[in-house]
């Protein structure tokens, strides 16, 4: 099949994952079903016949209202058709038909829905965090092509990973042990998470530097990914959790929601240690301008800080690599 059509055939899939992502955005905040029911207008509950909801088309074809009621359909839901397509589009064009492609659109179809859903209501559903950290394990159980670049660097991500997970559990059983603080839902859900995944780490590596250390068996590649992604994951929400305990020690507040450390750590699956350091990095860039913007604004400090955390993995995804060389060289060093 020429190319062209190759790409047509994904420029209008990736609309048709937009009118998905669509529902993601408007259901998911309010914990309704992605499923049902069908698409309906929110003033007169008709549901909205197939043909009036075609991707693409169908807005321009009603000029943006219902058809039974005659009320305006927002804007975004264009936006987000057509942002997801031509997203899709340039996925492709850049990398192909491959399992890299497939993983890395799971990846920013969540960063579309938790970037219009953080900057409405600054929170970040967990269907989309916590579900997108455990697609990332999954997709690269089965690609490996995702992190196999990484391979020979994990014992480096292992030891800083060890170090921030360190810290994080340390900080937990001071407030635990000393302050005597009471952990909420969402403390003891994170304190789960790391301690399983950490113990998940812990037995991949004891497998690899143990019974299967030196083998060509197929399935230690798979393994490999697998503790790339757990390294990422662990990593890139350990980093950024510590930036909000010392934000909360400074500011004497909490400076760094959930939602922001589990994005993080959905970023660190899918993209490995090393570029979800640079996407830690990077973001506060771009969010500390729309910061001193708003603040200025509105006089409110407090910013959405997932849309930020998104472009810096994106920069990261597509220039990570030319970013750690270009400061490696600055002291002399290579990758």
């Amino acid at each position: 099949m020429p190319e062209f059509f190759i790409g047509l055939f994904v420029f209008f899939f990736g609309a048709c994952i937009g009118s998905f992502l669509n529902v993601c955005i408007v259901r998911m905040p309010k914990e309704l079903s992605v499923v049902t029911p069908r698409s309906h207008c929110f003033s007169c509950q008709q549901l909205i016949p197939w043909y009036d909801n075609i991707p693409l088309v169908s807005y321009f074809i009603l000029k943006g209202k219902c058809r039974k009621c005659g009320a305006p359909f927002s804007f975004r839901y264009l936006l987000i058709e057509w942002l997801t397509a031509f997203t899709f589009l340039g996925f492709y064009l850049y990398f192909g038909l491959t399992t890299q492609m497939a993983a890395y659109l799971v990846m920013v179809s969540a960063f579309i829905v938790a970037t219009f859903v953080d900057f409405e209501l600054r929170i970040i559903p967990d269907e989309i965090s916590v579900g997108g950290m455990f697609a990332g394990l999954l997709l690269s159980v089965f690609f490996v092509d995702l992190h196999s670049a990484f391979f020979h660097q994990l014992a480096m991500g292992r030891i800083i990973m060890w170090i921030i997970v360190g810290v994080c559990l340390g900080v937990h059983l001071i407030e635990f042990l000393v302050l005597k603080r009471d952990f909420d839902r969402e403390d003891l859900f994170l304190f789960s998470v790391i301690i399983g995944m950490v113990a998940a780490e812990a037995l991949i590596t004891l497998l690899m530097s143990g019974p299967l250390a030196g083998s060509d068996f197929w399935l230690i590649r798979h393994l490999k990914s697998l503790d790339a992604s757990l390294i990422g994951l662990l990593l890139g929400g350990g980093v950024i959790y510590v930036m909000g305990l010392l934000g909360d020690f400074i500011f004497r507040k909490e400076s760094m929601g959930g939602g922001d450390v589990k994005l993080m750590a959905l970023i660190g699956a899918f993209l490995g240690w090393k570029l979800a350091l640079v996407a830690f990095f990077v973001a506060p860039f771009f969010g500390a301008v729309y910061g001193i913007i708003e603040k200025i604004r509105t006089k409110d400090s407090a910013i959405a800080y997932g849309p930020f955390i998104v472009m810096g993995a994106l920069i990261s995804l597509f220039f990570g690599d030319v970013i750690i060389a270009w400061v490696l060289s600055q002291y002399g060093l290579t990758v």
